[in-house]
């Protein structure tokens, strides 16, 4: 039997697109043990997940040195037969040589992938675009079979249960936020949005979803439709509810962000905002009913860069400016 530590230290997006490379693996060899590390917050992501045995966790919060110098005692003592980074730093790239596997795999892109046994292209080419489920397949391909099996979150049983009361008719989901300024659609634009779902489905409730620090952001929009069928329930849900009842939704509206990649997970319809970035990336949503929205503009510009800025570079944002709102 074959013991593995696959690492994905990165945020919610990157653990999630990760379970398809864990669920193939399991597919193909089911004697295969397999573990994950995750910074700490993410682990509840992988919870219920039938692919996985253990999970570690990193607590990057804490004093960095110390905290690898943990982790990687923690890894030791595990003996694992392979480890595989899906992570591009430093830190995870030190955990992966030190964490005493006889085989270690990762892409090529991480500054310490000369020390893994075999390292992987990972190559953005927005020319042949490639979905970043296939970029970290790549590193097991090997010890799969050919098919790739999809992103998955496994809520409870008692998550379900305790989003029932939300789910009395039909509804949709927004998440309007985004770590990043220039993949979050404008305000105005969110605005606009569900005033116009409200004409067309005006017997419809519409959720905004989110954690605590977008409380605020979700009251603004709130405000300012000012609907009783619009309820604000940022901060008041885990990533496996907010999952669950996106599930259920008729749709789900999101940026190019977290929220995009629990629908590709929950197969839950999606309509997908791309301001600064595009979908050629490989982050696009993978549900069977999905959509994209972007600007018709013809911008030079656009995209501007991988993860988004913390605002426009040029000082304009037409990129999310002058998408149009339809419904």
């Amino acid at each position: 039997m074959k013991k593995i530590l696959v690492i994905q230290t990165a945020f919610i997006g990157d653990v999630i697109l990760s379970t398809s490379l864990i669920s193939s693996l399991k597919v193909s060899n089911p004697a295969y043990s397999i573990d994950v590390l995750v910074r700490k917050g993410n682990e509840s992501l992988l919870s219920n997940n039938p692919s996985i045995r253990s999970i570690h966790t990193w607590d990057k919060s804490k004093n960095k040195i110390s905290s690898i110098y943990q982790i990687v005692k923690t890894i030791q003592k595990e003996k694992y037969d392979l480890i595989i980074n899906l992570q591009r730093f430093a830190s995870s790239g030190i955990m992966t040589i030190l964490g005493g596997a006889k085989e270690t795999r990762g892409f090529s892109k991480n500054p310490f992938s000369f020390f893994f046994t075999n390292n992987y292209e990972h190559q953005i080419n927005t020319a042949n675009p490639t979905h970043e489920i296939r970029r970290n397949f790549s590193v097991v391909a090997d010890l799969c079979d050919d098919v790739i099996q999809r992103p998955a979150l496994y809520p409870s049983e008692a998550d379900f249960k305790s989003i029932e009361k939300w789910k009395s008719g039909e509804y949709i989901c927004l998440a309007p936020a985004s770590i990043w300024f220039t993949k979050q659609l404008p305000i105005d634009k969110w605005i606009a949005l569900i005033q116009k779902y409200q004409a067309k489905y005006p017997s419809r409730q519409l959720y905004i979803l989110g954690g605590k620090g977008d409380y605020e952001l979700a009251t603004t929009i709130e405000k300012a439709v000012h609907s009783e069928s619009v309820q604000n329930l940022c901060g008041q849900l885990s990533f496996m509810q907010s999952a669950a009842l996106m599930k259920g939704a008729c749709m789900n509206y999101v940026n190019d962000s977290g929220p995009l990649h629990i629908c590709s997970a929950m197969n839950a319809p999606v309509t997908a905002f791309f301001c600064s970035t595009t979908p050629d990336f490989g982050f696009g949503p993978l549900s069977d009913q999905s959509f994209i929205i972007e600007s018709e503009k013809k911008l030079d510009c656009k995209p501007c860069g991988l993860h988004g800025y913390k605002s426009c570079p040029l000082g304009h944002f037409d990129c999310g400016n002058s998408i149009k709102i339809e419904v």
